[in-house]
């Protein structure tokens, strides 16, 4: 037996062991449910040959049937809500077969060489992880339906009860056909534990006790409903923690298994396609959280997120000498060739991120639109600069700041004249001495709640979803399920509204001009380069009243501060 085959064995049947301790713990707990019936049944044939007779015995056989019914009912209650309990399904983008073709045939070819079951379908998500994901539950199955075409014919009846496939949509942009090809092998392989019977019903038994749990912590129910409920969910939360560590341990043992079988396809490659996973992550993360989310916050979702992935990580070897000589394979074939429109399934990845990592609505729509990456500088970015910068106008007017300030003077004696949104007006007052930018900070945060406030859609229009929506078995009031980024200081905001007053009077007097930095996002473009040196001017105008630094950096670059700029 080669070490290999050893591996494998040991963690399967490692993994069933668990399931089947897993399986006894409901087990007890059905014995547990009918032991008075089973007492009651006793009493009561006693009774009925005469080895009880009437009086105090009498008596404690029908106190017995009656606890028993009662146990009995409260039993099939809690079996029956447990059966009907929703269990997760991760939001996904699916794939059909018409539409991957030779995706499908990579999957079931690599299926045969493990000689596994081959997943049920293969569905995308906006993530850096792959997996398998049971969805034969009732309430998953109309998406499964959708899905399904990847099991190979002759395999019988056990081809629609195979896991769906979950791939990363960034690793097909960013890997190789090769490279994806060695990273799947041991998630496939995966469908070889999952086909066993013992473990698969361990996994349905978990996956409902977690659902009715999940279940009954939903408001909005009746008096008699959440006290259902709140038993059904104590019973359930106690028999999952009897299953933790059972449950960690299978799973444990089938990864185990699912790796040693995978062990001889492909592993050399999969030692450099896992370095391509680490670098895929770490540029898709960039990507989200300095690049998709000012979009987002602006009303725009970038379409093409995935192949974004593809120039931030090509960038990123560029600065980075750890990451030189990645780029090099980017003259063979793409995974996403593999798919028949990538445009297509990029756009549908990219709408559903922004969903889980923002909140944004299910559909495009009036302030929910597509942008392109050529579009980016001009409808996110310049956008992204107008709209803060007059915001910050905005709350310098609340406050009573002067509203037409020449550079170099302080005392306006018209106060009647019109507002002329100036650089000046806004260094001037944070420099002036005395000046608390605390209160203009506070004020830029709470105009920033009151706008994300308005904006958010409504429980009514979320739960407006299209038929088939990613997230239907999900609370809309939820999303975001992954935010990004924890709410932003006061500080940072102002310094952010400064940031983007300077941008405006660089591009409006100074022939600067709005861009993209892949691994920063919004870019400032002064004679065609990047300008990245503007952040610690204006931190210490923000955070010391100090305005000389900023003043030098806007001289250096020929910004005109007495100038008015355009806003919105």
């Amino acid at each position: 037996m080669s070490g290999t085959g050893s591996v494998e064995e040991l963690g399967a049947h490692a993994a069933r062991a668990r399931a089947l301790a897993l399986l006894r713990v409901r087990s007890r707990a059905t014995a547990l449910a009918i032991l008075p019936a089973a007492a009651s049944v006793v009493l009561l044939v006693a009774r009925a040959q005469g080895h009880i007779g009437p009086g105090a015995w009498s008596a404690v056989s029908w106190a017995v049937t009656g606890v028993a019914v009662v146990v009995l009912l409260t039993a099939a209650a809690v079996a029956v809500a447990v059966a009907r309990a929703r269990p997760a399904v991760s939001p996904t983008v699916p794939l059909t077969e018409a539409a991957a073709p030779d995706l499908y045939r990579l999957v079931r070819d690599l299926a045969d060489r493990l000689d596994v079951p081959a997943p049920s379908a293969i569905a995308l998500t906006p993530d850096c992880d792959s997996w398998l994901e049971d969805r034969t539950h009732p309430a998953a199955r109309p998406a499964g339906k959708a899905l399904r075409g990847l099991a190979a014919p002759g395999r019988g009846r056990r081809a629609p009860e195979a896991p769906v496939l979950v791939i990363g949509s960034p690793f097909l942009w960013w890997m190789r056909v090769a490279e994806l090809r060695a990273v799947l092998a041991p998630v496939v392989a995966g469908t070889g534990p999952s086909a066993h019977p013992d473990i698969a019903a361990a996994r349905r038994f978990v996956r409902g006790l977690d659902a009715a749990v999940a279940d009954a912590a939903l408001p909005g129910r009746g008096a008699v409903r959440r006290i259902s409920s709140a038993f059904t969910g104590w019973i359930a939360r106690l028999l999952l923690r009897g299953c933790h560590g059972h449950a960690a341990e299978m799973e444990r043992a089938v990864a185990t298994a699912a790796s040693g079988r995978a062990q001889d396809v492909d592993y050399g490659l999969r030692i450099a396609a896992q370095e391509q996973v680490g670098l895929a992550y770490a540029g898709w993360d960039r990507l989200l959280t300095r690049v998709a989310l000012p979009a987002w916050r602006m009303g725009r979702w970038p379409s093409g997120l995935d192949a974004g992935v593809v120039s931030a990580l090509t960038e990123l070897s560029r600065r980075d000498r750890l990451a030189e000589g990645f780029t090099s394979r980017l003259g063979e074939r793409p995974a996403c060739d593999l798919i028949e429109e990538p445009g297509a399934a990029d756009e549908a990845a990219s709408l559903l991120a922004a969903r889980l990592f923002h909140g944004g609505p299910a559909e495009p729509g009036p302030g929910w639109a597509p942008v392109d990456w050529q579009q980016y500088p001009e409808e996110v970015v310049d956008r992204k600069w107008r709209a803060e910068a007059a915001r910050l106008h905005r709350v310098l007017d609340g406050m009573g700041v002067a509203r037409n300030v020449p550079v170099g003077v302080r005392d306006v004696t018209d106060s009647g004249s019109p507002a002329v949104p100036t650089l000046a007006r806004v260094i001037d007052h944070l420099a002036a001495p005395g000046a608390d930018s605390e209160v203009l900070a506070a004020g830029i945060g709470a105009a920033v709640a009151r706008e994300e406030e308005a904006a958010a859609p409504g429980p009514r229009a979320a739960a407006g979803a299209p038929v088939g929506d990613p997230l239907d078995l999900w609370d809309p009031s939820a999303l975001p399920l992954l935010p990004l980024q924890p709410p932003r200081t006061g500080t940072e905001l102002l310094a952010d509204h400064v940031v983007a007053m300077v941008c405006c009077a660089a591009v409006d007097t100074a022939g600067a001009a709005p861009g993209l930095d892949w691994l920063d996002g919004p870019a400032l473009l002064v004679d065609g380069g990047r300008r990245s040196d503007l952040g610690a001017p204006v931190l210490s105008l923000v955070e010391d009243g100090d305005a000389e630094p900023l003043r030098a950096w806007l001289m250096s670059v020929g910004v005109r501060t007495d100038k008015p700029v355009r806003l919105g």
